[in-house]
C-alpha cells in the first residue's frame, strides 16, 4: 500500500491533469468565517483550479470581504443571490448554480469537484491526500476526510470530493431533503464506492447540530424511504455510543423520522419510489448479513 501511495504521489506531481478540481462554497452572513475558509482552499498544497462561492443574500460584510479576496485571487468566482432570508433548502440549489456556471461558462474541465462551506478550514495537505487516494483507487466516486476523533463510515458533506466521471451520470444534485445521502446511494448504484480517509483533516469553526436538533437527519431518512429496521438499528447504535450526534440527537433523529410528513413536491417531497426500493433492498440485505454474523455459533 505504501508503494502504491508513493507511486500515486509521483503521478500527481508529474501530471497536473490528475490534480484538477474545483471547489464550491456556500455562505450567508459569514463575515467572521469566510476569509479563513477561502484562504484554507487557496493555501492547499494542491489548490483548486477555481473556486465558486455562492453568497446567499448576506446582509453583513460578507459581500465586501469576498470582493477583497477576489482581488487577490483571480480564480475566485462569486454568485450573489438576493436576500430572501435564511432557507436551508437553497443550499443544494446553490450547489447546482455553481455546477451550471462551471459547465456553461467555459471554465477548465476538472477531475473532481469539492464541497466546502463557510465554516470549514482544511489542513494544507487535505486535497493532496484525498486526490492521492482517489488516484490509487479509481472505483472511489466520493470521498472525504475527518474533522473529529470519531471515525465515520460515510463521507462528510463538507470536505467531500466527488469524481466528475461518476457525477457526469447525474449532472446535478437532487433538490430534495436528503440530497447528501442520495448522492452516496447513486454512487453505489453506478458501480462506484465511497470512503472516508481519516488522515485528511479539516475543522469546523462553528459547532455542528446546535440549531436544527438533527431534524434533517430523521426527515431525510423518511424522504429517502429508509427501511424502518435500519432506522431503529442506527438510532440504537447512536444512542448507546453517544456518538456522533449524542443521545439526544439520536432521539430527535428517530422522532423526525416517525413524525415528519413529506410534501407533495419540492424540497420536502419524497424521492422516486424505485429509488426508495433500491435503498430499502440494500439496507434489508445489510440487516440480514449482520443478523447472521451475530447469531453464528463459534466453531
Amino acid at each position: 500500500m505504501e508503494e502504491n501511495i508513493a507511486a500515486a504521489h509521483v503521478n500527481i506531481v508529474n501530471d497536473a491533469h490528475l490534480t484538477k478540481y474545483f471547489a464550491i462554497v456556500t455562505c450567508r452572513n459569514s463575515e467572521k468565517d469566510i476569509s479563513r475558509a477561502i484562504l484554507s482552499l487557496k493555501n492547499q498544497t494542491i489548490p483548486p483550479t477555481f473556486v465558486i462561492v455562492i453568497d446567499d443574500g448576506s446582509t453583513d460584510k460578507t459581500r465586501e470581504i469576498l470582493r477583497e479576496l477576489q482581488k487577490e485571487w483571480n480564480s475566485l468566482y462569486i454568485i450573489t443571490n438576493p436576500d430572501l432570508g435564511y432557507d436551508i433548502s437553497r443550499v443544494v440549489s446553490n450547489w447546482n448554480k455553481a455546477l451550471l456556471l462551471a459547465q456553461e461558462s467555459g471554465l477548465p474541465k476538472c477531475n473532481y469537484h469539492m464541497i466546502a462551506t463557510d465554516d470549514t478550514v482544511f489542513d494544507p495537505h487535505y486535497a493532496e491526500k484525498i486526490i492521492k487516494y482517489m488516484t490509487i483507487d479509481k472505483n472511489v466516486g466520493i470521498a472525504s476526510g475527518e474533522y473529529s476523533s470519531e471515525r465515520h463510515l460515510t463521507p462528510h458533506g463538507a470536505g467531500r470530493f466527488v469524481r466528475n466521471s461518476f457525477f457526469d451520470n447525474i449532472k446535478l444534485y437532487p433538490e430534495k431533503m436528503g440530497y447528501e445521502s442520495a448522492i452516496l446511494h447513486m454512487c453505489t448504484f453506478h458501480g462506484y464506492s465511497y470512503k472516508v480517509f481519516p488522515d485528511a483533516r479539516f475543522d469546523h469553526t462553528r459547532p455542528l447540530g446546535t440549531n436544527h436538533h438533527f431534524r434533517e437527519f430523521g426527515a431525510s431518512m423518511k424522504t429517502l424511504g429508509y427501511h424502518p429496521l435500519y432506522v431503529l438499528a442506527r438510532t440504537a447504535l447512536y444512542f448507546v455510543r453517544g456518538k456522533p450526534i449524542g443521545r439526544l440527537g439520536a432521539l430527535y433523529m428517530l422522532y423526525y423520522y416517525l413524525f415528519f410528513r413529506p410534501k407533495k413536491d419540492g424540497y420536502y417531497s419524497v424521492f422516486d419510489e424505485n429509488f426508495q426500493k433500491k435503498i430499502r433492498k440494500i439496507q434489508f440485505m445489510q440487516i440480514k448479513r449482520r443478523l447472521r454474523r451475530s447469531t453464528r455459533w463459534p466453531s
